[in-house]
């Protein structure tokens, strides 16, 4: 009588039965990829969050508060220059080396850079080597991003059964709302402090706090197996080629399409949760506390939708679920808009949730497998990390100094940024028509 055995089970022979991710193996392999990208947005997001809040008026003294402000996303966006550099740097050395000993890496650089932010001496202490610091720290944080989410989303998705590669993927897209929680939530706790101890020292209490999140999410990235798929691209011992150079030269529609449609994503990320915040605070007068609560609320509700929303891209495409989110992007940008002009706490709330568990969620439950599956596995860490970190700069990195822009250019009316925001959308849909649905794409495959 013939057994069943761990690899010909009776799921693997039934084609109406889709494999499962609850085994040991695959459940410590979720929890790393989602725990490390929730650890490494959290010390990201949480400079962001401070970018709005607090570094115009610690690190840019002297400044009229519209370019203190502005100084203040000017190293925000920084950081997301990096980013495409440290998908390079760190995504060379995943295609090389292996996508497991990055991830340490990665992880350790931003643990590092963030205790330091958050122990940095203010401009009236050290003078403008205060902000000279910041951009470098900020640089670190960025590479180190650039490196964390292609090797989590790979780790869980090369790992994954082909029916539940989108969901496999998604949990590092949920870990970076989840990080975008704790951060929100931790500048909101310290934020009821007085204006002045707030200033002072209580907003540097989250960023020293990482290093323990640190600590916990490198203890469970150590218990994790390499990628299968590299292990097997490893045994054929290929010619050893630059990953970045196959990627720009036999893959640049992938590139640019990718990136395209990734943008839109992440105005939503610039402009709603990093712009508007300064906005709804400064210039409308919301209470900070309130806002950043709401804001927490949006993470959440991020995470709920992107967790539909990569389980529909198993079954539906990655193509048609993302159409959703960039649809009602385009159709809501101006409305969402109009209600953060009107200045009321729970019109900002309903426009950023709205942006948040369907726009944005949408869009993102599935652009981890979404990119993954544009490249072969000799070069999938660098390719995905780059179209991802590239889409993070360009969409979420000038957002918030463009959108600033724009206001002074309409004179604090919205309408012109809603416009812009709008035609994002429309450009993302443009290029998610070149792109083919890769749901059931070989991903052993020379070339995809």
């Amino acid at each position: 009588m013939k057994t069943t055995t761990d690899t010909e089970t009776p799921a693997a022979n039934d084609p109406l039965v889709v494999p499962s991710l609850n085994t040991p193996q695959m459940r410590r392999i979720l929890a790393s990829s989602f725990m490390g990208s929730a650890i490494e947005f959290y010390d990201f997001i949480l400079y962001a969050t401070a970018a709005s809040l607090v570094f115009n008026k610690v690190f840019f003294v002297g400044l009229t508060p519209s370019v203190a402000i502005f100084a203040s996303f000017a190293t925000l966006a920084v950081g997301y220059l990096a980013r495409p550099m440290g998908a390079i740097v760190l995504g060379h050395f995943g295609d090389k080396l292996g996508r497991k000993g990055v991830l340490i890496t990665s992880m350790s650089i931003m643990g590092a850079a963030s205790m330091l932010i958050g122990l940095l001496p203010t401009t009236a202490q050290v003078g403008m080597i205060a902000p000279i610091a910041l951009v470098l720290l900020r640089i670190a944080q960025g590479l180190a991003v650039g490196g964390e989410w292609g090797g989590a989303m790979l780790m869980a998705l090369e790992h994954a059964p082909k029916e539940r590669r989108g969901f496999a993927a998604s949990f590092a897209n949920m870990g970076g709302p989840a990080g975008a929680v704790l951060a929100t939530l931790a500048v909101s706790a310290v934020s009821t402090m007085p204006n002045d101890q707030f200033l002072s020292w209580g907003w540097r209490v989250p960023f020293i706090a990482s290093i323990a999140l640190v600590a916990v999410g490198l203890v469970i990235r150590l218990k994790v197996a390499e990628s299968p798929l590299f292990l097997a691209l490893e045994d054929k011992a290929e010619e050893k080629r630059l990953p970045i150079l196959e990627v720009l030269t036999k893959y640049p529609k992938s590139v640019i399409s990718g990136t395209l449609v990734g943008m839109s994503s992440y105005t939503v990320q610039g402009l709603m949760t990093v712009w508007a915040i300064s906005y709804v605070v400064d210039s409308v007068g919301m209470d900070r506390t309130s806002v950043l609560n709401i804001k927490a609320i949006g993470a959440t509700l991020t995470i709920v939708g992107v967790f539909f929303a990569a389980r529909f891209s198993d079954r539906l495409g990655r193509r048609p679920v993302m159409m959703i989110g960039i649809i009602a992007g385009a159709v809501l940008a101006l409305p969402m808009m109009f209600m953060l002009q009107l200045g009321q706490l729970w019109l900002f709330a309903i426009a950023l949730f709205i942006a948040n568990g369907l726009v944005q969620a949408f869009i993102f439950g599935p652009f981890g497998a979404f990119t993954a599956e544009l490249f072969p596995t000799r070069m999938r860490y660098t390719g995905a990390s780059l179209v991802y970190q590239a889409s993070s700069t360009l969409g979420a990195g000038f957002t918030p100094m463009i959108v600033a822009g724009l206001v002074v250019l309409g004179g604090g009316s919205l309408w012109i940024a809603g416009a812009a925001w709008a035609a994002a959308f429309l450009v993302a849909a443009l290029a998610m028509r070149t792109v083919k649905e890769g749901k059931d794409a070989d991903l052993t495959a020379d070339e995809m």
